[in-house]
């Protein structure tokens, strides 16, 4: 096939140009759609449907997104977490110390400061307190708050959390779990192995 009369480029590579079914749905995206025939072309050698053409070329967040609801606890930990905000409890975020962990509380956080509350901030050492909720820190927590929501860790954490004592405690993690879950008011994590795995892909920060 050739374009201006020109067959292939100056490597050698010949031109190719749509098939006959691309050509066909391309038409059938103009006369549907109204769109110009360069654009559906593109649309059509993308496999884009007519009914879809318009949500494809203007694409909002609100369809490209999943429902979070979807996810099991989901709606058990925004209940309680607005809750919290209503009645002006006191918040405690426990995070990772790693950039999943840092992205998580930061967007909990200007939230919460721009309703004006001031949630407190817990990032275990690394050296002395190693990975994830530890007893001593949840305790200390919970002791001061009456909500903590751990980021990017806690899925494992059946001590900590029961250490927890006197507050509700919120999970929104993405590491694997295991058969068992602890003892939490709401565990939010696609790869609990009672999810489908249809947003596995999702870290920390994506599950706040």
């Amino acid at each position: 096939m050739s374009f201006l009369g020109i067959e292939a480029s100056l490597t050698g590579r010949n031109w190719v140009g749509p098939s006959v079914q691309v050509d066909r749905a391309a038409e059938a995206l103009t006369q549907q759609t109204d769109l110009p025939r360069p654009v559906a072309q593109v649309l059509a050698r993308r496999g884009v449907e007519p009914v879809d053409a318009p949500a494809f070329l203007a694409p909002s967040l609100r369809e490209l997104l999943p429902d979070p609801r979807s996810l099991k606890d989901m709606e058990k930990a925004a209940h309680r977490f607005l809750g919290a905000v209503k009645q002006r409890q006191r918040i405690a975020i426990f995070a990772d110390y790693d950039v999943d962990g840092g992205s998580s509380a930061a967007l909990l956080i200007v939230w919460l400061r721009d309703l004006g509350l001031t949630a407190t901030l817990y990032i275990p050492d690394r050296i002395d307190e190693g990975y994830g909720p530890n007893d001593e820190a949840m305790a200390a927590l919970a002791h001061d708050h009456d909500l903590i929501i751990c980021v990017d860790c806690g899925t494992l954490s059946h001590g900590p959390v029961a250490a927890a004592k006197g507050a509700d405690v919120i999970i929104l993690d993405h590491h694997l779990g295991a058969e068992t879950l602890p003892d939490a008011m709401a565990v939010v994590n696609p790869n609990r192995q009672d999810e489908d795995g249809t947003l596995a892909h999702l870290c920390a920060a994506g599950v706040v």
